[in-house]
């Protein structure tokens, strides 16, 4: 919800999320709870809001709004209602008359005024069902069941806030086309600051039947990879971390996508900021892990893309940006341009609003472009009132090449950096582009470039 005014003279513009915990009905009075953004021409330009708000448009004619924010720490509480007229409606709900009150005494008054024309779409689209909540463990279980030609995946990347030490370990699920047997296998990759990247595969083994009433998560020949923990041996490595979660899956792609396989390939962050504590050994040498930030992913499909470009982003406290632009190797999809699947979430909210959003562009508007390329590439895009630009830079020195097998026997080479530069550039539409957020990130992004 966006609402626009005035207050003393300075221009005010407010950008809200509600959330109930009922469904809302016209005829009674329901409660719910603002959080959001407040911009104040010459005072501020991007202020937490939080309040509440009584929803009863029928009952008692009337959807009062109260809302508090500090600027300049100065407190400040803004009282406002809208009286419902059967005779005025749309004026009746889109002004929002209120006063301004700054530590209890009166500051000023205004109104403001949703705008019909440019926030009545978007508004009458954000309004969403709750979901019921998804338990971490279950977004980590196995979800082949027997069937010829896919591939799943369990990622895990790891920096370790001591050495600048990035951390990759990938553990691969492949049901070949041809009907053979499943097998079990991975690596793992270590990317020290001042050294060449080092690595190392585990398996082939076969793959273990599931037991038990709940699929397992990936498990081969001395290798596990579960929702708590991972342990393993590969080569001259070792490795066992406890893994603890702090946030809620990020869909990369649509939620769909995942639950029905409607989609070549489908990706979830599982654990998008998650830390990890525990030890990996090296030829002898033991890196400690204590709460380093990484993230937890899934991939689920029929194989590789024809060229795919990955990043994941930890922008701080809490905020993460996850990006998958890929070309399809299918006949007929793969002269179409990257698709991209952007997610940002910042604040508590994630941005594009759904994911397709940016796969598709929305109402022909804001259509996302991916350049996908060595050693730097970029993804550029707009949705509804912000746009956004990104460069990854994935130097040579600190990028390791492995080599991809699919189900169909075909190969593909992807080149993946733990200690990648990322430079992000988020702006705000306020009558004219103007910065909301940047952020550079130097040695501690995510990223990864794939190709045939």
């Amino acid at each position: 919800m966006r609402l626009a005014g005035e207050s003393a003279g300075r221009r005010m513009r407010f950008d809200l999320a509600v959330r109930t915990d009922r469904m809302l009905l016209p005829h009674r009075t329901t409660d719910g709870r603002i959080k959001g953004r407040v911009r104040i021409e010459g005072l501020a330009t991007d202020v937490p809001v939080c309040g509440e708000m009584e929803i009863s448009p029928l009952a008692r004619r009337r959807i009062r709004y109260r809302m508090r924010f500090t600027v300049r720490g100065r407190h400040y509480t803004l009282d406002g209602w809208k009286s419902v007229s059967p005779r005025r409606p749309l004026a009746s709900m889109t002004v929002l008359p209120f006063v301004l009150l700054d530590g209890g005494q009166e500051a000023g008054r205004g109104q403001l005024r949703f705008e019909v024309a440019r926030s009545l779409v978007p508004f009458m689209t954000s309004f969403r069902w709750p979901r019921l909540s998804e338990e971490p463990a279950s977004l980590h279980a196995r979800r082949w069941e027997g069937e010829p030609g896919r591939t799943e995946v369990w990622y895990t990347t790891v920096t370790d806030p001591e050495t600048g030490t990035g951390l990759w370990l990938h553990h691969e699920l492949t049901a070949p086309s041809d009907g053979s047997s499943a097998y079990a296998h991975g690596w793992v990759g270590l990317f020290p600051p001042d050294a060449p990247p080092q690595n190392a595969r585990f398996g082939p083994d076969p793959v273990a039947p599931s037991a038990g009433p709940v699929p397992q998560s990936f498990a081969a020949e001395g290798v596990e990879a579960g929702p708590d923990r991972l342990r393993g041996t590969a080569g001259a490595f070792a490795w066992d971390l406890t893994r603890h979660s702090r946030s809620a899956a990020l869909y990369t792609f649509p939620r769909w996508a995942w639950r029905r396989g409607l989609l070549p390939a489908a990706h979830l962050v599982s654990a998008p900021s998650a830390t990890y504590t525990g030890s990996v050994t090296h030829e002898g040498r033991r890196l400690p892990l204590e709460a380093a930030p990484g993230a937890d992913a899934r991939i689920y499909g029929e194989g590789n893309a024809l060229r795919w470009a990955w990043l994941h982003a930890d922008l701080g406290s809490g905020d993460l940006l996850e990006i998958v632009s890929a070309v399809s190797k299918k006949a007929g999809l793969r002269r179409l341009p990257p698709t991209v699947f952007l997610r940002l979430r910042r604040n508590g909210g994630t941005w594009p609003r759904t994911a397709e959003r940016s796969a598709v562009g929305w109402l022909g508007a804001g259509r996302f472009r991916a350049r996908i390329g060595l050693p730097s590439w970029t993804v550029t895009g707009r949705s509804g009132l912000r746009r956004i630009r990104v460069r990854v830079t994935q130097p040579v020195d600190r990028t390791l090449a492995l080599e991809y097998t699919d189900p169909d026997g075909s190969t593909a080479v992807c080149r993946n950096s733990e200690t990648s530069d990322a430079r992000i550039e988020l702006e705000r539409w306020w009558g004219r582009w103007r910065t909301e957020a940047t952020w550079s990130l130097s040695g501690t992004a995510h990223a990864e470039v794939g190709e045939r």
